[in-house]
């Protein structure tokens, strides 16, 4: 079945207004076992309007549009849809009513241009809307299926659980599953090189990958005609392929955040952090304690910016900091093992480096990042070279220093 979801609101052509409706049914059409094949987001510019739906109608069985059946002029959803379908449109008496009503329970009168709202398309069954006063339609023409979804999410969401899932629900002919394992430590291309024979020759699997940055995401789809279980079974022999191919270099199968996975090995291990940062400005402990329950692991938290507070807060020597400077591997496994210390955690993640735009040098250049992990016995200090604005680099260097501790638990899990 090909699919076209349409988004119809020229905010939506501006930089001020996402189409996140969007996300919300493919997610749920996916669940049911079905893809989107086209999207398609236009303006209420009537002529643009007419040639999207035409298209959609012509190449989908499916059409899902959403927006624009409200009560102002440039609404022009239902009209367009009556055009395209040379169908009338048919005023509702009782939809009015109902429309009338829920303004009469705020204390308002009906505003004259709300009137327009209950037309039908000639033929369509009506989608009640409980949340607002556009109602929905659900229209059938051939074999082809057209579903039309006020543009509000909380009008929107509600519609779709109560009145065009379960019916999608009836006519869905397969099953769908979809996994994604979420990989750090390795770049694109060295993914690509450990799994370039994995990928399916099949339709009814497939395999992407997505790069961002500090992280690499595989996602997989398999689907079946025959039974749920089949297609589990699919999906779970190509994951565990690329198990067997990336090994250590994959922090989670199902769906979890780095700091949710660190903060789990430690919980299970009953071991403790404290962090210092630096260049990061506290994201590294942002991180984990956007995780509930992280203050059963993650003690301390120091955000030591200039040199002064390093030497005060963490006790970096001054000689330290003059002779090599803030940015050095030498102040780093300073920091880190300072912070565990003045924690008494069993762990101390440190990071200093220069996030930019300004301030590099040409030996030590924006980008450059100090990372460190200390422990009871040792300290691990890493070198990174990261590219991106500011914020990419911030991120990317909170990446590595949680990397760092979550390869250190697994290593000392296998050896135990």
């Amino acid at each position: 079945m090909k699919i076209e979801v349409i988004a119809i609101g020229t905010e939506l052509l501006t930089p001020y207004f996402q189409d996140t409706n969007s996300l919300y049914l493919a997610q749920r059409l996916n669940d049911l076992g079905f893809e989107i094949s086209f999207k398609t987001i236009v303006g209420d510019n009537w002529e643009n309007l007419i040639f999207c739906i035409e298209k959609a109608i012509a190449f989908s069985d499916l059409v899902i549009a959403m927006g624009g059946l409200g009560p102002t002029d440039d609404d022009k959803t239902r009209e367009a849809f009556a055009e395209v379908l040379k169908k009338k449109l048919i005023f509702q008496e009782d939809i009015l009513k109902k429309i009338e009503e829920r303004f009469r329970r705020r204390g308002m009168v009906m505003p004259a241009a709300n009137r327009k709202q209950a037309y039908i398309i000639e033929g369509a069954e009506v989608l009640e809307n409980k949340n607002g006063t556009a109602p929905g339609l659900w229209l059938e023409t051939g074999k082809k299926k057209i579903v039309l979804l006020p543009g509000p999410p909380h009008e929107l969401r509600p519609m779709c659980e109560e009145s065009v899932w379960p019916r999608l629900k009836e006519i869905c002919l397969g099953f769908m599953a979809r996994k994604t394992i979420k990989i750090t430590g390795l770049t694109e291309s060295e993914v690509e090189g450990y799994i370039s024979d994995c990928y399916p020759k099949t339709k009814e699997l497939n395999l992407t990958i997505l790069a961002y940055p500090g992280q690499i995401e595989i996602h997989l789809a398999a689907c079946s005609t025959k039974s749920p279980v089949e297609v589990e079974e699919k999906i779970q022999n190509l994951e565990n392929k690329i198990l067997a191919r990336l090994k250590e270099n994959i922090f989670s199968t199902s769906g979890e955040e780095l700091e949710e996975v660190v903060g789990k090995l430690l919980r299970q291990r009953h071991e403790t952090l404290a962090a210092a940062e630096s260049c990061t400005g506290g994201l590294l402990s942002h991180r984990l304690t956007n995780i509930p329950g992280s203050s059963d692991y993650f003690l301390l938290g120091v955000t030591a910016y200039s040199n002064s507070a390093k030497n005060q807060w963490l006790g970096v020597p001054p000689e330290l900091l003059q002779k090599y400077g803030a940015v050095s591997a030498e102040v780093v496994q300073a920091m880190a093992s300072s912070v565990r210390e003045k924690a008494k955690t069993s762990f101390g993640l440190a990071i200093t480096g220069i996030a930019g735009p300004s301030g590099g040098t040409k030996e030590k250049p924006v980008g450059l990042v100090y990372t460190a992990l200390s422990w009871e016995g040792g300290v691990e200090v890493k070198k990174n070279i990261f590219l991106g604005k500011r914020d990419l680099i911030k991120f990317q260097s909170s990446q590595i220093a949680l990397d760092m501790l979550r390869r250190f638990l697994l290593h000392q899990q296998n050896k135990e």
